[in-house]
C-alpha cells in the first residue's frame, strides 16, 4: 500500500496560477497546521483558493487536480466566482 502524502496548493483566480506547492510527506498535523495558517494569511483574499490534498504522490494530484495546474481552475471558477461575489 502506498503512503498518502499531504500537498497544499495555493491558487490565484485573478492571475490564473498555482502560486505555491508544498509537500509534508506523511506528517499530516504539520500539513493542517500550514493549511490553517494559509487559509487565515489569505482570509481576506477571496481570489485565493488554499487546498489541502492527500495523494501517493504529485505526479497523481497533478493528474485529479490538473486544472490548477494548467490553469483551467481559473476558467471555470472565475464565471462562478462572478456572481457570488461583489465587493463594495
Amino acid at each position: 500500500m502506498a503512503v498518502l502524502r499531504h500537498y497544499l496548493l495555493v491558487f490565484d483566480h485573478n492571475e490564473g496560477v498555482l502560486v505555491e506547492t508544498q509537500e509534508f510527506g506523511s506528517d499530516s498535523d504539520r500539513a493542517v497546521a500550514a493549511y490553517a495558517a494559509k487559509e487565515s494569511q489569505y482570509k481576506d483574499d477571496e481570489a485565493i483558493e488554499i487546498v489541502l490534498v492527500g495523494s501517493d504522490s504529485l505526479e497523481t494530484v497533478r493528474i485529479t487536480h490538473a486544472n490548477y495546474f494548467d490553469g483551467s481552475a481559473a476558467i471555470g471558477a472565475s464565471q462562478y466566482l462572478a456572481g457570488l461575489f461583489t465587493r463594495s
